[in-house]
């Protein structure tokens, strides 16, 4: 039989202001990172395109 506990955060008023300043920055970060990549696949689909369009022309 498997026992399992669930640990449960009480952080002090200190604590909690520190908690959610750390998952605000996170959170930032985490979209700066996702438009990041979403903006380098669209330049990478762009040229894919583009090179395909200059073979395309060249034949």
């Amino acid at each position: 039989m498997r026992r399992s506990y669930e640990f449960l955060l009480r952080p002090t008023g200190k604590q909690a202001a520190a908690l959610a300043q750390c998952l605000e920055d996170h959170r930032v970060l985490y979209n700066a990172a996702l438009e990041h990549a979403d903006v380098n696949a669209a330049v990478n689909i762009l040229r894919a395109g583009l090179a395909l369009r200059d073979a395309a022309e060249a034949a």
